[in-house]
């Protein structure tokens, strides 16, 4: 195991991740939509929030420990769905779903994932995980999905609605992104400097889509499978969707992409356990607000009925505090684990989770408080939220 004392935050996974990963998959990670003006407000806002700080407060038995949907958690964190992590270091997904069980958060495996619904099961001892899932016009292919995930001991389904049709990102056009890269000379190129990345990749079986080569209709190796996703993501997705999704599954279900007040009653009125205020990481719609300035309307709205996350833009134990405060149950992590997972594997995950969980701890008890589920609005300072 590598020695991460030195790593203090997760902007120093991120520049080691940066040297280490091959572009086309780095900036997949690293990159919004059309301007990126979005994706840079999910970090940039949560800076403009001021904390309170209270001195001669015993700051003595202090813990992160929280509930998601009824699970226990060490702190209210969970790792977020992200497609091709397994093309950020070899077995990226497994590696990440070995550290989260460790450490006690849930972590959450996409449909578009390179390890497969049954990798992580067997990796992890079938210790349960949540599946995030795409709906596909191919709905035999998602019930067989929705299947599997049971038959893995998944145990809560996140379903994203935010992805009907893709958000244009001018980065993954400019590299020509493939999975797994194509021999073009200048990704030759780049890969002759990731020495690290090419040895992990050599030894590993896994480097396409686990969960649909093999299983989707017509989908028996990589040359069909581009043609399948480009066709397969559904523009006409309904509530009514919602509804039979929820049916088939049976089991806890999470709706992510809520952005909007009234889609999050929508959200709350379908009987789903929590929604997670999330604008896909600013890939989807440029312009959108950030996630941490549509929270807070969205947690008086329906805080009461469904459970309230989000994600986008968190970077440190500080901004899931502030998440907190604004009204979330619970958050997420997607680029602060792919940065992790990138820069040092299962070990960077690990230490990822420690900044958070540490930075969280002192900043709450800072703000005069020293149980999680104890922290609400007014540790902010009036004005900057």
């Amino acid at each position: 195991m590598p020695d991460l004392s030195q790593i203090t935050c997760i902007e120093d996974l991120r520049v080691i991740a940066q040297s280490r990963v091959p572009r086309m998959f780095y900036d997949y990670a690293d990159s919004g939509a059309w301007t990126e003006g979005t994706y840079r407000a999910n970090e940039a806002d949560f800076h403009k929030i001021k904390l309170r700080q209270r001195v001669a407060v015993n700051m003595e038995g202090r813990s992160t420990r929280s509930t998601m949907i009824g699970q226990e958690v060490a702190m209210p964190v969970a790792i977020a769905p992200t497609g091709m992590t397994g093309m950020q270091h070899a077995d990226g997904e497994i590696l990440g779903a070995r550290a989260a069980k460790a450490f006690g958060v849930p972590f959450t495996l996409s449909t578009m994932s390179i390890c497969s619904l049954e990798d992580i099961a067997e990796s992890t001892d079938r210790h349960p995980f949540w599946f995030q899932l795409y709906v596909m016009r191919d709905r035999d292919f998602i019930e067989r999905l929705i299947e599997r995930a049971k038959a893995a001991n998944v145990s809560a389904l996140q379903l994203t609605l935010d992805l009907q049709i893709l958000g244009q990102r001018h980065k993954d056009i400019k590299n020509g992104l493939t999975a797994p890269p194509k021999p073009t000379l200048k990704n030759l190129i780049n890969l002759a400097t990731k020495p690290r990345w090419c040895l992990g990749m050599l030894g590993t079986k896994r480097r396409s889509f686990g969960n649909i080569v093999g299983h989707a209709k017509g989908v028996g190796d990589l040359s069909s499978l581009s043609s399948w996703t480009a066709e397969q993501f559904d523009p006409a997705l309904s509530w009514a969707d919602v509804e039979w999704i929820k049916k088939l599954w049976g089991g806890p279900l999470i709706l992510k992409g809520i952005m909007d007040v009234e889609d999050a009653r929508l959200a709350a009125s379908s009987g789903a356990d929590a929604l997670i205020v999330s604008n896909h990481g600013g890939r989807q719609l440029d312009g959108a607000p950030s996630s941490i300035e549509a929270l807070p309307a969205i947690a008086e709205a329906v805080g009461t009925e469904i459970e309230v996350w989000m994600d986008g833009g968190i970077r440190s134990g500080q901004d899931v505090l502030k998440a907190r405060a604004l009204g979330a149950r619970g958050t997420l992590i997607g680029r602060s684990f792919l940065y992790a997972l990138g820069a040092f594997g299962e070990a960077g995950v690990t230490r990822a989770l420690q900044i958070i969980q540490k930075e969280l701890d002192i900043t709450m008890a800072f703000c005069g408080r020293t149980q999680i589920d104890e922290v609400d609005s007014s540790i902010l300072l009036p004005g900057t939220f």
